[in-house]
């Protein structure tokens, strides 16, 4: 019945890297299209060495596989849309329209899917920015582009206000209310086109707008945790999502805000691979190939750590001292500063001991 498949991914990053080993789990075949030779994903899959919209690259792919998947938001739509035939790529590129501008985004979260976002509007040029309320602390973000903070300013004084109106004349832009919160959140959800599953919510916790630490599942209220996890099913409802979705979205004392949205496995849910009965990954291919999906079961409560460039040694030494740590590499040659080099999950039967 679950006859074997050929997978194309679009990325070949740790993201694209872990999909594979799921999918190769599961009987199947790999073939992944990135820039990179040397890529994560080289080492568990064949690579088509291309830029991301190299069409006549994204066409041999496309020949070469039975479904296609992509592990991050900043492919070429319109070069998918030129060589997938039927049903080949099931999440399709509305999804990665949807997510790839901020605009386009906040509408269909605000006005399609009908769930609560930050007080927004969309900013076009500086002279938008001219009866900004400088007693409010907001934040203004490039419609596209801009990710681990890069592309936003937050604007609470006029030295702010200097820079955001330089970038508001660069490019459109969302302004959106600062919005105090209690905890950053996220859930994953993953869809076959008609049913869906959610994992438990987890807690993030960045450093340097880089994601720092999850702790799954979240320390917030079962209240708030069932409003987010409905959410979540919302937004995949309206998607009829196929493959893995993240929602991030912020807890207030008594509410759940979505930030944003992205159309694939993420760094928060990465903890799934030990801590979960089936991975953010397991059910990405399960959902991209109309399978049915489990319901998800956490067995521990776990805490994942992001390895950056300048953690790998520590990270190493941690795990040595700590051998029911499981140490995730991703085979990436060089480790830069700030760059994700890999991530380490602790399961703990204890969830006080995370405190």
């Amino acid at each position: 019945m679950n006859s074997t498949k050929t997978i194309g991914i679009i990325g070949g990053g740790q993201l694209g890297q872990m999909m594979a080993i799921s999918a190769i789990y599961m009987g199947h075949k790999v073939i992944t299209l990135d820039p990179s030779a040397d890529c994560p994903a080289s080492w568990v899959s064949e690579v088509i060495v291309a830029a991301y919209d190299d069409v006549e690259a994204l066409r041999e792919l496309a020949e070469r596989c039975d479904v296609l998947t992509y592990e991050f938001e900043n492919v070429d739509a319109d070069g998918l849309d030129a060589v997938v035939t039927g049903n080949q790529l099931p999440q399709g590129t509305d999804l990665l329209r949807i997510s790839q501008n901020r605009i386009t985004e906040k509408d269909f979260l605000s006005q399609k899917a009908g769930v609560a976002v930050a007080p927004y509007k969309v900013v076009t040029s500086s002279s938008d920015l001219d009866d900004i309320d400088l007693t409010k602390k907001q934040v203004l973000k490039t419609a596209t582009g801009g990710y681990d903070g890069h592309g936003q300013v937050v604007i609470s004084s006029q030295e702010d206000l200097a820079k955001a109106c330089d970038l508001a004349d660069s490019t459109a832009c969302v302004l959106e209310e600062f919005v105090t919160f209690d905890l950053e959140i996220s859930v994953i959800v993953s869809g076959n086109g008609v049913d869906f599953t959610v994992f438990p919510v987890q807690e993030n916790i960045h450093r340097n707008n880089i994601l720092s630490k999850t702790i799954a599942p979240a320390r917030i209220s079962d209240q708030l945790a069932e409003k987010a996890k409905s959410m979540a099913l919302q937004i995949a409802k309206q998607l009829d999502l196929s493959g893995t979705l993240c929602v991030e979205m912020f807890a207030t004392a008594d509410d759940i805000i979505v930030n944003e949205i992205a159309p694939r496995p993420h760094n928060s849910g990465h903890y799934s691979i030990e801590a979960c009965d089936f991975s953010q990954f397991d059910t990405h291919i399960l959902g991209i190939l109309g399978q049915p999906l489990p319901q998800i079961h956490q067995h521990a409560p776990a805490v994942m750590l992001n390895v950056l460039g300048q953690h790998v040694e520590a990270a190493q030494t941690y795990v040595h001292n700590n051998p029911s740590a499981h140490l995730h590499l991703y085979g990436k040659l060089e480790a830069k500063h700030n760059r994700k080099m890999g991530h380490v999950t602790v399961l703990k039967e204890d969830e006080e001991e995370f405190a």
